[in-house]
């Protein structure tokens, strides 16, 4: 399939053969992580019908968002964009991007519904038909956004290249890129990315892990982190004879538009979280082997003093020391990438 053919695909599979979350084949695209108990609490008051349509990996929500400006980038029937509605507040403004008509009518049936749900005046949400490989042509300016989410949408892009680059295009600086999507530890053979249900299904699609980390890295992503990461169960045996050689996982990986090293170097920083962050009195996971408890000093490689300070989540830290002083690598910690599908970037 070329590109045309594969987003034409991708069209008819998520707007006309999958009608609810129940008509997938396999739990690829299918929620693994357990999301935390505030998005759990806003589920709640989600229409029935647009969490039907639901078709994520993932919980691509992190803390903090109160009047941010967040992009969800093949948002489908609007469940996240939603959630993200509640989470920024009545200041904030969340854009759902999607290219599938079916899925969009769903969506904006249900925005006044949600606006009086969560109390707001006026509704912060909008969408927007296009394509996630060029959101100029959608509207969105560059470095316009502060946080870009996407869930389990990536990997059905027939130009993650493009995708990327337009994602750090539109980020502000010290914006973050959030997301949860499916992984594979080996390239997928050429026939099978061409077979419509398997890339529908999230497989065929799903990048190599070695792949995205070297694509990150010529986009300017020197250093990305893991969050979350769990085994994908195929558990459909027609679909397990084409592609069961191969082993997904599903990640959520967080990326900031920040000017980092590809390795993690001492410079003999210090970071601790003040505990101010709401509904996070006690700590503040950067990724999955940091993990700031609040009050109590971490020394930090130059990279994750960057991430803590030069984001939106700097009001919440304090960090001392400057990068005069370079004390040679420093030790991260655990290494995610020796589990069967976890990409890393420089601290991972």
């Amino acid at each position: 399939m070329n590109d045309l053919s594969t987003l034409d695909a991708v069209k008819a599979y998520y707007g006309q053969v999958l009608q609810k979350t129940q008509d997938l084949k396999t739990s690829a695209c299918c929620s693994a992580d357990s999301p935390p108990a505030l998005v759990r609490e806003i589920l709640r008051d989600i229409h029935d019908e647009v969490k039907s349509r639901f078709y994520g990996c993932g919980s691509p929500f992190p803390p903090a968002l109160e009047g941010r400006t967040v992009l969800d980038l093949g948002c489908g029937s609007g469940r996240d964009v939603y959630l993200l509605s509640k989470l920024v507040g009545p200041t904030g403004r969340v854009i759902g991007l999607d290219m599938t008509d079916e899925q969009l009518a769903v969506a904006r049936r249900h925005v006044d519904y949600h606006t009086q749900k969560f109390g707001f005046a006026v509704p912060n949400v909008e969408f927007v038909q296009g394509y996630i490989e060029d959101l100029a042509a959608a509207g969105i300016a560059g470095d316009s956004v502060d946080l870009v989410v996407s869930n389990c949408v990536l990997n059905l892009s027939p130009d993650k290249r493009r995708a990327f680059a337009e994602i750090f295009r539109v980020l502000k600086p010290g914006g973050e890129l959030y997301f949860s999507d499916v992984y594979a530890d080996r390239r997928i053979p050429r026939e099978l990315q061409q077979d419509p249900v398997l890339f529908g299904e999230c497989l065929a699609g799903a990048l190599y892990k070695e792949d995205f980390r070297r694509l990150m890295g010529e986009l300017g992503c020197a250093d990305f982190r893991i969050v979350a990461q769990s085994p994908i169960a195929i558990g459909n045996a027609e679909i397990e004879r084409k592609i069961g050689m191969v082993n997904f996982a599903s990640l959520t990986v967080r990326a900031f538009k920040l000017a980092l090293e590809d390795r993690c170097e001492d410079y003999g920083q210090v970071a601790w979280y003040n505990g101010d962050i709401p509904g996070h009195p006690h700590s503040f996971m950067l990724d999955d082997h940091h993990l700031f408890h609040t009050g109590k000093p971490m020394l930090v490689c130059g990279n994750s003093a960057d991430m803590v300070a030069k984001s939106w989540y700097g009001r919440y830290f304090t960090v001392v020391g400057d990068k005069h002083t370079h004390l040679g690598l420093f030790d991260c910690g655990p290494t995610p990438v020796a589990t069967a599908c976890a990409p890393g970037g420089a601290c991972c």
